[in-house]
């Protein structure tokens, strides 16, 4: 019976256990510049007991960034930073991809540099709010109209994903993953109700994934398919993208993912209050579809994570707000010793508080 602290290869790693730090934005870069730093090392490294650690989202250039003092890996100063992280990691006996992130139309132009958001097509999303700097100080803002993208646009979108993934590689993250889901610029090619383009990227779903297939090749040809992984949300609807026929586009891109060899699909199960749950059904059909390693994420309990594992749709469970709270949770899991709770107010920005401050067991 596989248990979540049995072994698995990824990427040419052995991961010591089934357990896996999430992609979750703290928003603690150093300013100007969006540069990793020597705190967010200490906070990766405390977090090393995770069989796998899944960066925040970083943005692969800067029209990609959607949210104020989030990293990025496109400047020479950004992957020295991110290079102090992962040899925290290392050093711990960690494994860590990275998380590459393209926010397309979830964006205001204080984030862009001025310049404005793009997306699949000129749809803003309405009601969305982004996190910006006012002067030093966090603050809200309903998220920019972007413009369609033209063929030029997705051809610069795609070789920022592809000198990402080099970058990373640069500095020591064992893979990378492409955040293709909570409504960013992935997910807005694929859901239906955010692509209304009269283009090869539209029309039919094998179109509105061709540019999820597009990244991946070319990502895949930089560092080896056998190392990327890609972040799906069927069921989410944030930040406003919604898909008529979820069941069919995801079944979907979960074949083409496996036709091109990733290494594993994370999925992100909607978690709010009143979420849609995702039939069983459907997670057999994923993984029906594809052959390689399936993640999964959505405020899993111990019995929740093992259940999943014992049915065999899951092979890693993703632990995301209890790993902000607890530096040593695969301890704490093993022991069945009770879990810290995370303070909400000092999620995004700030310093060491409520960051590196929690204590261990």
């Amino acid at each position: 019976m596989t248990t979540l602290f049995d072994t698995l290869e990824l990427a040419g790693n052995t991961l010591k256990n089934r357990i896996v730090m999430p992609p979750m934005t703290r928003s603690r870069s150093t300013q100007p510049g969006d540069v990793p730093n020597a705190l967010m090392a200490e906070y990766y490294g405390q977090r090393a007991g995770a069989g796998l650690i899944i960066s925040e989202g970083t943005q692969v250039s800067q029209l990609g960034k959607g949210y104020a003092w989030t990293p990025g890996i496109y400047s020479p100063q950004q992957v020295a930073g991110w290079k102090q992280v992962t040899e925290a990691v290392h050093a711990k006996g960690g494994v860590m991809f990275a998380q590459l992130w393209h926010v397309g139309r979830v964006s205001h132009e204080s984030n862009t540099g001025g310049e404005q958001p793009v997306s699949s097509s000129a749809i803003q999303a309405d009601g969305v709010k982004v996190f910006i700097d006012e002067d030093g100080n966090p603050g809200f803002t309903q998220s920019s109209t972007p413009r369609a993208m033209t063929k030029e646009d997705i051809a610069i979108a795609i070789d920022s994903f592809r000198q990402a993934a080099a970058n990373a590689k640069a500095a020591g993250f064992d893979g990378i993953e492409l955040h293709a889901a909570n409504g960013y610029l992935i997910n807005q090619f694929m859901d239906s109700q955010s692509n209304v383009r009269e283009d090869e990227y539209n029309g039919s779903l094998e179109n509105r994934l061709r540019f999820l297939k597009e990244v991946v090749e070319a990502v895949s040809a930089e560092i080896g398919a056998n190392r990327v992984g890609v972040r799906l949300a069927p069921l989410t609807t944030l930040n406003g993208t919604v898909d008529d026929n979820p069941v069919d586009t995801y079944t979907g891109a979960a074949s083409l993912l496996n036709e091109l060899g990733v290494a594993y699909i994370h999925i992100a199960e909607a978690d709010w209050e009143d979420a849609p749950d995702m039939p069983v059904d459907f997670k057999q059909g994923l993984r029906d579809a594809f052959d390689g390693v399936m993640i999964y994420a959505g405020k899993y309990s111990k019995a929740r994570a093992q259940q999943a594992l014992e049915e065999g749709w899951a092979d890693l469970i993703a632990f995301g707000r209890p790993f902000v709270a607890n530096p040593d949770l695969p301890a704490r899991i093993a022991q069945d010793a009770p879990w810290n709770e995370h303070n909400p107010d000092t999620l995004f920005g700030g310093g060491a508080q409520g960051y590196t401050d929690y204590p261990t067991l």
